[in-house]
């Protein structure tokens, strides 16, 4: 057969990763930084896009990554007591439009459970806003700091949980971690019925004290909405500010408080900020 030939269609197939070593001419790569250096180098030769690329450095990084990594800590849960009535809790869950809630007992270190918010309206639709938390609680699903992302993620799965509550080597709670959290370190940043669409500009008012900014809104732009002078040529963006101040990549929950202004982030993933919430002191 000559050279010129196409290969029969019957011949074996090269993986996708000997296909773009080989365009780049750079052989197969030895350790995953070669091969995220040689995806980056597809990218810019539009082998891949954008968002593919991302996807694929989430993937491998989500078989690194450990759930200590990315949990809200304990002191940022929004919580419920197991023996509060329903009714004593409408603030807390109207307040923070969570789908499920940790229910503790004592104090934040000993989570016994978890209320479902569905759960909680079908009992107040039938006016039993008497119940104890306690009574309509669902089973906690427990996991181990060191547990890998890429297990976990197959866990909840598999048994169908949103939320794993995080312990430490004594048992007790350390934070909790949700399939959206394992999920946004592949895919970036999930957006859900209750986050701010992107057509509705950098800065969205709730109410008089409280605002949802987007990371990405200019800091020039912050500070004539605001009237503040947080401006500086150390950072061109309200996220390259908070980062800044906390001298880390944030994580969903972490707060900073700066004058009158309390910053809490409330979408982000390990590469970006996403969304923060702004409260201003009243």
């Amino acid at each position: 057969m000559s050279d010129d030939q196409p290969p029969s269609r019957h011949s074996p197939q090269k993986s996708w990763v000997e296909k773009i070593s080989h365009l780049l001419s750079g052989g197969e790569p030895h350790d995953l930084e070669d091969l995220l250096e040689t995806l980056r180098e597809a990218k810019d030769k539009h082998l891949l896009d954008s968002d593919a690329l991302t996807m694929i450095e989430g993937v491998l990084e989500v078989s690194h990554l450990r759930v200590r990594d990315i949990m809200i800590p304990r002191a940022q849960m929004v919580v419920v007591p197991r023996e509060a009535k329903l009714e004593e809790i409408s603030e807390i869950v109207v307040d923070a439009c969570h789908s499920r809630y940790p229910v503790i007992e004592g104090d934040r270190s000993n989570v016994v459970g978890v209320l479902l918010s569905k759960d909680l309206l079908t009992h107040v639709l039938q006016n039993k806003t008497s119940t104890l938390v306690g009574q309509i609680m669902r089973p906690a699903c427990i996991v181990p700091e060191s547990k890998r992302l890429n297990i976990l993620l197959k866990e909840l799965r598999t048994t169908g949980n949103h939320m794993a509550i995080v312990v430490d080597e004594y048992g007790q709670t350390s934070g909790l971690v949700t399939i959206e959290d394992l999920l946004e370190q592949i895919v970036g940043e999930i957006e859900d019925e209750h986050d701010e669409h992107e057509d509705e500009g950098y800065i969205v008012k709730r109410n008089e004290h409280e605002f949802i900014v987007k990371a990405l809104t200019p800091i020039e732009e912050f500070d004539e909405y605001f009237s503040t002078q947080l401006t500086t040529d150390e950072y061109d963006t309200i996220g390259g500010f908070v980062m800044s101040q906390l001298e880390h990549m944030p994580k969903k929950g972490e707060s900073l408080v700066v004058e009158h202004l309390r910053f809490e982030i409330i979408k982000a993933d390990n590469r970006r900020v996403h969304l923060i919430k702004l409260k201003l002191a009243k």
